[in-house]
C-alpha cells in the first residue's frame, strides 16, 4: 500500500512511559492515500529523552521528504542516508574514508538486501568473504576489515536508534584476530644521539616539540601562537593540519565534540619555543609585503604552512644517519610516552597528554613499559624488606 510523506499540522507525536518500564513515541509517517488516515510509527527507547530525539530527528525526515518506509530500505539506500544526513560532526576525511568502504566493500554485497532482512549471518558472510584471497586480488588485513565492520556497525546502529531495526545485526560478527604491531620508541640512547644530530637544523625546534610533548604530526604543524601560553606554560591543542581527500587540499581543521586538550611541557620545550617565535618574527621582518600571515608557529620563511613531507624527509635522512632507518616521525610520539612512563608519570596523565580516549588504549599501547615498571617497583619493594629484616 502506498504511502505519502506529508504530515499534518498535529503530526508532532506523543510520549508516554509504558508499563514495562520503556519510553514510547508516537509519531506520524505519512497518510494512506485510500483511506485518507495518518500513518502512524512507534519508537521506542530508555528515556524520555533518548524517544524524545528520536522523535525528533523522525519527525525532521518527514519534513523534508528523506524519510522511507523501513520495510522499503534496502542496505544501499540506508548507506546513502546514513553519509549523508548522520556524519555532521564527523571529519571530513573520515567521511570520506566511510564512503569509500561503503562504495567499494558494503554495497557490492549487501546493498541490494532490505535492511529490515539484514542477519548476523549475512554480514558473517561478507566478513568471511572479505579475508579470502580472489584470483591475483589479495584479500583484506585484519585491521581493514575490522574497519569495514566499523562502518556498518555505526550506520545499523543509527537505524537501530531511530527505530528502523530493532537491534544491531553486526553485533553478533566474529572478526578475525587483530596481531598487535609493535611499536618503536627510540631508547635513551637514540634519544641523545637523535638530540645531537639536530641541532642546528631547520626543524629542530619542530623534532624536540614532537619528541617531549607527544604531540602527533598534524597537531604539531597546525599548533598556532594563540594556543600557546608562556605565561603559564601551558598548550592548548585545538587544531590540527589534515589532508582533505575530497578537495585535494591540505587544511586546519578544529575537533569536533570538544576534543582539544591542554598540555604542560617541560619549561626548556616553552623556551625552544619562545626562541623559535623569535627566529620567526625575524622572518616576517625580512619577508615584508611577502609574509603570509598564518597564526602558525611552524611555516617557512614567508609564514606559508609547512606539510608532513617537508619535515618527514629530513627525518628519515636523521635517523639514518644515527643508525635507526626503520624509525618514523610517529615514533616521537611513541617514545615521549614510553619515556614519560618511565620516568614514573602515572598513565592517566599520559593518556591525557597524549588525547587517547581511555586510559586502557594507553594502558594496551604501552603495557610492555609498565610490566617493566611493575617488575622495578617489585625489586624496590624487595629491596626495602631485606632492609627492614636487616634491622
Amino acid at each position: 500500500m502506498a504511502i505519502t510523506n506529508k504530515r499534518n499540522a498535529q503530526g508532532f507525536g506523543t510520549i508516554r512511559k509504558r508499563s514495562d518500564g520503556r519510553w514510547e513515541a508516537r509519531g506520524i509517517v505519512g497518510r494512506d492515500p485510500l483511506t485518507g488516515k495518518n500513518i502512524r510509527k512507534s519508537i521506542y527507547g530508555t528515556s524520555q529523552d533518548e524517544v524524545r530525539k528520536k522523535l525528533t530527528q523522525l519527525t525532521a525526515a518527514v519534513d523534508d521528504g528523506t524519510y522511507v518506509e523501513p520495510s522499503k530500505l534496502t542496505v544501499s539506500m540506508w548507506l546513502d542516508i546514513w553519509t549523508a544526513e548522520y556524519l555532521g560532526d564527523v571529519k571530513p576525511n573520515t567521511v570520506h574514508k566511510y564512503k569509500s568502504r561503503c562504495r567499494l566493500h558494503l554495497k557490492p554485497t549487501l546493498g541490494t538486501v532490505k535492511l529490515a532482512d539484514l542477519s548476523a549471518h549475512t554480514i558473517q558472510t561478507l566478513v568471511n568473504r572479505l579475508q579470502k584471497n580472489t584470483g591475483d586480488k589479495k584479500g583484506l588485513s585484519p585491521k581493514s576489515i575490522k574497519d569495514v565492520h566499523g562502518v556498518l556497525h555505526k550506520a545499523l546502529q543509527q537505524a537501530v536508534e531511530i527505530g528502523y531495526l530493532r537491534f544491531n545485526p553486526s553485533d553478533a560478527c566474529k572478526l578475525p584476530r587483530i596481531d598487535k604491531q609493535e611499536i618503536q620508541p627510540l631508547d635513551e640512547n637514540a634519544i641523545s644521539a637523535f638530540l645531537d644530530a639536530i641541532q642546528g637544523h631547520r626543524y629542530e625546534t619542530i623534532y624536540t616539540v614532537s619528541l617531549f610533548t607527544g604531540m602527533r604530526q598534524g597537531e604539531v604543524l597546525g599548533l598556532s601562537w594563540a594556543s600557546i601560553d608562556f605565561k603559564h606554560g601551558v598548550i592548548t591543542i585545538d587544531r590540527q593540519l589534515q589532508h582533505n581527500r575530497e578537495t585535494k587540499s591540505w587544511e586546519i581543521i578544529t575537533p569536533k565534540n570538544s576534543k582539544t586538550r591542554r598540555i604542560t611541557p617541560a619549561p626548556s620545550v616553552m623556551s625552544a619555543l619562545w626562541n623559535w617565535r623569535q627566529t620567526q618574527m625575524k622572518w616576517r621582518v625580512n619577508a615584508g609585503s611577502a609574509w603570509s600571515e598564518s597564526g602558525l608557529v611552524f611555516t617557512d620563511e614567508l609564514g606559508s604552512r609547512l606539510t608532513p613531507e617537508m619535515i618527514r624527509k629530513p627525518f628519515k635522512k636523521i635517523a639514518t644517519s644515527i643508525n635507526i632507518p626503520e624509525s618514523r616521525f610517529h615514533d616521537l610520539r611513541h617514545s615521549y610516552a614510553v619515556a614519560a612512563l618511565s620516568s614514573g608519570d602515572d598513565i592517566k596523565t599520559v593518556q591525557k597528554t597524549l588525547g587517547h580516549h581511555t586510559a586502557a588504549f594507553t594502558l594496551d599501547t604501552y603495557g610492555h613499559v609498565t610490566e617493566k615498571m611493575e617488575k622495578e617497583s617489585a625489586a624496590r619493594m624487595e629491596a626495602f624488606i631485606k632492609s627492614r629484616k636487616a634491622t
